[in-house]
């Protein structure tokens, strides 16, 4: 459905009234209520019992047309389970019902060479950001927390030696990958895919072995469910103050823990249902552990979702369409064929991207060109009078901090971003270190940048002029920054990246084995084997 399309929702969609009937409804009746129904509020409350004034409305007005009304659906004491028919208008694309639809039939086999490739890529920068994220101090904090809590030694936390149950594991392992925001990017949502959806499936398969093939076809799903998903409303749920990887990762988690553990149609909306019940994660939390959680959360809330629907825990068919349902509620757009348009054709988690910098990605423009002017004209920072960049409007309302005192905070800080690169060069993770941002030498620098807002710059975009004190003035204009799609991450650089981060964690023997693992993961008869490899000898 087109944005906005929704308020264009018929009167004269057919509801249940309560009367009695072998229909449920009484044209006569139904006319005289709809003359009678705002002048007696007492009357209609009590013949309409829970049905609101609008719900009636539309009921009438079917009826004046000549249309049947559907019956409720409610659950009997046999042991076939049927929800409750939801009391949106039946005009409204049966969504949650078509998504899952797909979800279930869809295959290996069908997934183009382009969207496997882009998989694998996925798993490879996953599982590198996961391992690099391990010995943060954020992941140490939610370990010494929820090790007593733990249940059964189920599943391997990256880049660790402990084992926590599935749940739990999942949860850590969502925290890690994120922690150094250097993970993958949708940069049409500005969701990080892999999180919420791969920790969630590499802890289930060490439960539940399924081989590479399946495993690889899961994750494709669970991206492609919570990009689409994430279309639909974006950006009026993230200009809201959501945090969209949390909120639409929780659907990416459920669908893709849902695809390996084979559920049904009915099933997989159930899961749908129960993701979309435990949205996570508000832009607040930016700068702080709690950004990190957000990922972590989705993960454990799909998969728990998953595991109830299997065992034919129910929800609603509706809730991601309905009135009172997940896009309704959580935005003022719903662009509903977002999610059902182009099912097995048009794939989102092919456009999937990949963090050269370590740090909030409407930042990443600003970096290029800081770092090639850098390198050109070979500045130093005592040589630097003023750094002036104009920037769309999301990197001062995203990244405005101007005096960060950690390395968290670092990371949504323009001005430490342009400072750091300036002096080092590059902006991996230890450019986003509490060390790093309380350096004296980019402290000096950083008060010398001046980011200027410009609705014309587009997010992908900056431009940049640099004045030194000698009177030289040096100027940037950044097109699309590297690690776009139009400037993407080779495989050559994932690999360089992977290693890098797992350097010190895992032997130099590990990281090439587990490298190799990630790239040929479709051969593997168990998945489960990348996560085992993930633990330091």
């Amino acid at each position: 459905m087109a944005d906005g399309s929704k308020q264009a929702v018929s009167k004269s969609m057919p509801l249940l009234c309560p009367a009695k009937g072998p229909q449920g409804l009484f044209s006569s009746f139904a006319i005289d209520c709809r003359l009678k129904c705002e002048w007696r509020p007492l009357q209609k409350n009590a013949i309409m019992a829970s049905i609101d004034r609008r719900t009636f409305l539309w009921t009438t007005s079917a009826i004046a047309a000549g249309v049947a009304a559907p019956d409720f659906a409610t659950a009997t004491e046999s042991n076939t389970i049927k929800t409750t028919t939801d009391r949106s208008p039946i005009s409204t694309p049966e969504v949650t019902k078509t998504l899952a639809r797909y979800i279930v039939r869809a295959s290996y086999e069908n997934l183009p060479e382009k969207v496997r490739k882009e998989g694998v890529r996925t798993l490879l920068n996953w599982i590198g950001v996961a391992v690099g994220g391990s010995r943060h101090e954020t992941v140490n904090i939610a370990v010494a927390a929820l090790e007593p809590f733990s249940g059964p030694a189920q599943a391997t936390i990256l880049g660790r030696r402990e084992r926590f149950d599935v749940m739990n594991a999942a949860f850590v392992n969502g925290v890690s990958s994120h922690i150094f925001d250097y993970d993958d990017t949708h940069l049409k949502t500005i969701i990080h895919p892999a999180g919420p959806v791969a920790s969630a499936i590499l802890a289930l398969t060490e439960y539940h072995p399924v081989n590479g093939t399946d495993f690889l076809n899961a994750l494709v799903l669970g991206v492609e469910t919570e990009c689409r998903i994430g279309n639909a409303v974006y950006p009026d749920h993230y200009d809201r103050g959501w945090h969209i990887t949390g909120t639409a990762g929780v659907f990416g988690a459920a669908a893709g823990a849902g695809k390996l553990l084979g559920l049904s149609e009915q099933q997989m909306v159930w899961a749908l249902g129960l993701a979309a019940s435990q949205p996570v994660g508000l832009r607040e939390s930016f700068g702080s552990m709690n950004k990190s959680f957000n990922p972590g959360r989705a993960a454990s809330n799909g998969l728990f979702a998953a595991i109830l629907a299997s065992k034919n825990f129910t929800s609603s068919d509706r809730m991601l369409e309905a009135k009172r349902g997940w896009a309704n509620t959580i935005s003022t757009k719903q662009d509903f064929q977002e999610i059902t348009e182009g099912l097995g054709e048009r794939y989102e988690s092919a456009l999937n991207t990949y963090k050269p910098f370590a740090c909030g990605i409407v930042m990443h423009p600003a970096i290029d060109a800081a770092i090639q002017l850098r390198n050109e004209c070979q500045i130093t920072a005592d040589q630097v009078e003023r750094i002036e960049l104009r920037v769309n409007p999301l990197v001062l309302e995203l990244t405005g901090k101007k005096t960060p005192q950690q390395g968290l905070e670092g990371k949504f800080s323009i001005y430490h971003a342009v400072a750091v690169a300036i002096v080092e060069g590059t902006a991996g993770e230890k450019q986003f270190s509490d060390q790093a941002v309380q350096n004296p030498t980019i402290i000096a620098l950083r008060e010398k940048v001046v980011p200027v807002v410009d609705s014309v710059i587009k997010p992908e975009q900056v431009d940049m002029r640099v004045i030194l004190k000698d009177g030289r003035k040096l100027h940037k204009y950044i097109e699309h920054a590297i690690g776009s799609l139009e400037a993407p991450m080779t495989d050559a650089n994932l690999i360089t990246k992977f290693a890098s981060l797992a350097e010190g964690i895992l032997t130099p023997q590990q990281i090439h084995e587990l490298i190799d693992l990630c790239l040929g993961v479709e051969k593997l008869s168990n998945a489960a084997e990348i996560a085992k490899a993930a633990i330091p000898a």
